[in-house]
């Protein structure tokens, strides 16, 4: 009881939820027994370094930001959300702007504005998405490629941890981006704003399952995520995901289209279930590369497969 009372009194929030007193109900243990408390301070920590480690945005994680961010996988949806509607914001007004400029242009040499804007501007959202997330899932996509064609496993892991690229690591990233541009200037532009929040929540998520299913290779950043981020919480990314993703479809004038946002992200789940195939024929295991390529995998995925399905409605 004295345990009770003590966990209840230190606890007084579930994320931004707060209780009416210290000594609620006892349904409050199975709460913490599932997803745990959160205050308001180490929420904003939380967020914090999940922003700090997902993107290259300032947002002042401190040295332990690894272990937070490990222990909050399940929160990766959230920062994906965050990308994809920056990202989305980006591709709108990158959109205006190429296409005015263009429209200057075309008045003394005739041009296929049109065209030339959606080839820009998917081009131009891709980079920002590199940029923003810090190039280090695309790193790993690389990574990932460096190791193929090696037949050795040792070979393959310590060409994983080299400053260099080969010719199939370079190969697997222009393929896999190529792909991502593709599918994004493909897609109808009145989906495009919420086929990118889809693509990042999708990429997030499939981060999330690959470390819920993976197994370590080596001592590591990734073991540190697979050894920590194994928990039942992780449940909540696919909830969080399909509560982000379905507005921004249902919103554009059809709100079946929410339900057909939610099925594109989960996508994510056969993408990495293949992707932690891939990684454990190898490297014999989930590595903090392998864990980066899926991400960089599922969006293009993602992308192509809306584009795909938008064309079918």
């Amino acid at each position: 009881m004295e345990a009770y009372k003590a966990c209840s009194a230190r606890y007084k929030y579930f994320f931004l939820l707060k209780f009416p007193h210290a000594y609620h109900d006892k349904a409050y243990i199975p709460f913490q027994l599932v997803v745990g408390y959160m205050s308001p301070e180490k929420a904003i920590k939380t967020f914090r370094d999940l922003l700090s480690f997902l993107t290259i945005i300032p947002a002042g994680g401190k040295e332990d930001f690894i272990f937070t961010t490990a222990e909050h996988v399940y929160l990766f949806p959230i920062i994906g959300g965050v990308i994809g509607i920056l990202a989305g914001a980006y591709f709108l007004g990158a959109g205006v702007i190429v296409h005015f400029l263009l429209g200057l242009v075309n008045r003394l040499v005739d041009l296929p504005v049109y065209l030339i804007s959606k080839l820009a501007v998917a081009a131009m959202t891709v980079a920002f998405l590199l940029v923003l997330t810090g190039l280090q899932h695309f790193d790993g996509l690389i990574d990932l490629g460096n190791a193929f064609g090696l037949r050795n496993l040792h070979d393959r892991k310590m060409v994983a941890h080299a400053w260099t690229v080969t010719n199939w690591g370079a190969l697997l990233a222009l393929i896999v981006e190529f792909g991502a541009f593709a599918g994004l200037f493909l897609i109808k532009p009145l989906f495009a704003f919420g086929a990118i929040v889809a693509a990042e929540l999708s990429a997030k998520l499939a981060m999330v399952t690959i470390v819920w299913i993976g197994k370590p290779t080596h001592k590591g950043l990734g073991s540190i995520f697979l050894q920590k981020g194994k928990t039942k919480r992780d449940l909540i990314a696919y909830a969080l995901s399909a509560l982000i993703v379905y507005p921004f479809f249902a919103l554009t004038g059809k709100p079946y289209l929410g339900f057909v946002g939610v099925g594109l992200v989960l996508i994510s789940i056969p993408v990495a279930l293949v992707m932690e195939k891939v990684a454990e024929n190898v490297f014999g295991g989930v590595s903090g590369d392998a864990i980066g390529a899926t991400n960089e995998v599922a969006r293009a995925v993602t992308l192509i497969l809306t584009a795909g399905v938008l064309m079918l409605i």
